[in-house]
């Protein structure tokens, strides 16, 4: 693996913070493959897929930045842990957090499985999570 996972996350958000497509686009193998476990049918091959969702991000979340909060690598994997905020197109607040868990190749994500989720400010609490997962609500 070419640099840690702190490097390519580091590069990562530079280009992101900088609204840098190009920049962002060259962290990314062209047959890069992504998931996101959590909502499958957002599985998705190709930089070229990356370029249109995050054009599409700058546009829409113009103030859009990003933090890494904390990172690890074994081997070709990398973990990093992120924050995503701004405003987005509508007025509404964007903050999203969670964990990225990468396969580097050639200082490159090659693949990677996201699970980042939007914050929820305010709720019931812990145990009405714990009724809705039990089917108790």
């Amino acid at each position: 693996m070419t640099g840690g996972s702190r490097e390519i996350f580091q590069r990562l958000v530079a280009a992101q913070n900088a609204h840098d497509i190009e920049a962002f686009v060259s962290c990314f193998a062209p047959d890069y493959s992504s998931e996101q476990p959590a909502h499958p049918d957002r599985a998705f091959v190709g930089s070229d897929q990356v370029r249109r969702n995050w054009t599409a991000m700058f546009a829409g979340v113009p103030d859009f930045r990003a933090e890494l909060l904390d990172s690890a690598t074994e081997g070709p994997t990398a973990w990093g842990e992120f924050e995503w905020h701004g405003t987005k197109s509508d007025g509404s607040p964007l903050l999203s957090r969670g964990v990225i868990i990468g396969t580097v190749r050639d200082g490159r994500l090659a693949a990677a499985r996201l699970y980042m989720s939007d914050v929820e400010q305010t709720g019931r609490g812990v145990e009405a999570a714990v009724d809705r997962m039990t089917g108790k609500r």
